[in-house]
């Protein structure tokens, strides 16, 4: 799953450095909009704009392929239906995480952006997880750029992230110098190991629990 989320073209998104600039960030988030299809916001007094083009640019996103969930062919989202299930049983594209296997639970957290903050699937969601487990190309570069966009809009219910993405942009700024940084710790970020690690405990967990 998470090889398949590299491929697709995540690889540098995923793989930037997790320093987090708590204070520098918040003020971020406190002050951003979007203007003209650019985020926008003031830090120390300076303003920060984030297009799509440095934002695809920075993480090396592909701005080529599917932009629009709807575009998937219904074969595919069948075969979802089936393969994602924990019973076996084919489920809706709109249902709760614990109607899916481990793998496809975390693949939902990291399209969230906010692990473990909702409990349901929504259907656009199983659908862009649909296009990556089915290694089709998407446009990454739009996808998630809009969601940075709602990310920072009032009247959006989108969590806020990207924390470390937002951090390594803010860093890039020629303006800026940034306070006092944090690292995350190791296991709390997901690289194919911990992933590993993750569900091999919770595959050694099940059958305790049935007994």
């Amino acid at each position: 799953m998470f090889k398949s989320l590299e491929s697709s073209g995540l690889h540098g998104f995923m793989g930037c450095p997790y320093v987090i600039y708590e204070q520098d960030l918040e003020n971020f988030f406190a002050n951003a909009f979007v203007r003209e299809d650019s985020v926008i916001s003031s830090i120390q007094g300076k303003f920060v704009e984030i297009s799509e083009e440095l934002f695809a640019g920075s993480f090396e996103l592909p701005s080529e392929g599917m932009t629009s969930v709807d575009e998937l062919p219904k074969e595919f989202i069948n075969s979802a239906r089936k393969s994602f299930s924990a019973s076996g049983e084919p489920i809706k594209t709109s249902c709760k995480k614990n109607e899916m296997k481990v793998e496809f639970r975390l693949l939902n957290d990291i399209l969230t952006v906010k692990a473990g903050s909702f409990d349901a699937v929504t259907h656009e969601r199983f659908l862009l997880m649909t296009a990556i487990h089915g290694g089709i190309k998407i446009n990454w570069s739009r996808f998630l750029f809009e969601t940075l966009k709602d990310m920072v809009t009032p009247s959006s219910k989108q969590a806020k992230g990207f924390s470390a993405r937002i951090c390594v942009l803010l860093k890039g700024s020629l303006d800026l110098t940034l306070g006092e940084s944090n690292t995350f710790p190791p296991l709390k970020i997901l690289i194919i190991k911990t992933v590993g690690t993750y569900i091999a405990k919770k595959n050694l967990c099940q059958p305790l629990l049935k007994r």
